[in-house]
């Protein structure tokens, strides 16, 4: 089932259960995912590209979230909360450290990585194999620890 007809189902089961936070978040993303239909660029949307807005959007949303909390403003912050956890329903489940150290693991012995000369080789690697399953800094922090 696609990003889209999920949206659109689970859009259908909040306005029935008219349940207004997840309604925000859902609408959200639903324009999201239209304007990356309109844009005119004609490129097909695949799920890497579908997980790749939904990261977009929750990095936005994190963002935001920390700069409401550096200024106190908790019903801004709190609703930033709220659509974080929405898009996350979304997205692929995240690895835990042990899981992403252990591919970062293989995949630097692919590629015969030793030093912090070849963090760019195995970066590229691990983003393209982990996109929508870690986040770029867990990663990044990984390769800086298993190479340094």
């Amino acid at each position: 089932m696609s990003l889209e007809t999920k949206i659109i189902a689970d859009l259908k089961a909040a306005m029935k259960a008219k349940d207004k936070v997840s309604l925000r978040g859902i609408r959200a993303i639903k324009t999201a995912l239209m304007n990356l239909k309109t844009d005119g660029s004609n490129t097909e949307i695949t799920e890497q590209t579908e997980i790749a807005l939904l990261q977009k959007m929750k990095k936005s949303r994190m963002e935001s979230l920390s700069i409401y909390e550096e200024q106190g403003r908790d019903e801004l912050a709190a609703t930033e909360k709220e659509e974080i956890a929405i898009i996350e329903r979304y997205l692929p489940e995240q690895m835990d450290g042990a899981a992403l150290e252990k591919v970062i693991g293989e995949i630097i012995e692919k590629t015969g990585a030793s030093s912090m000369k070849d963090m760019g080789k195995v970066m590229g690697m691990a983003s393209k194999q982990l996109a929508g399953k870690a986040d770029g800094k867990a990663i990044s922090a990984i390769v800086k620890q298993l190479l340094g």
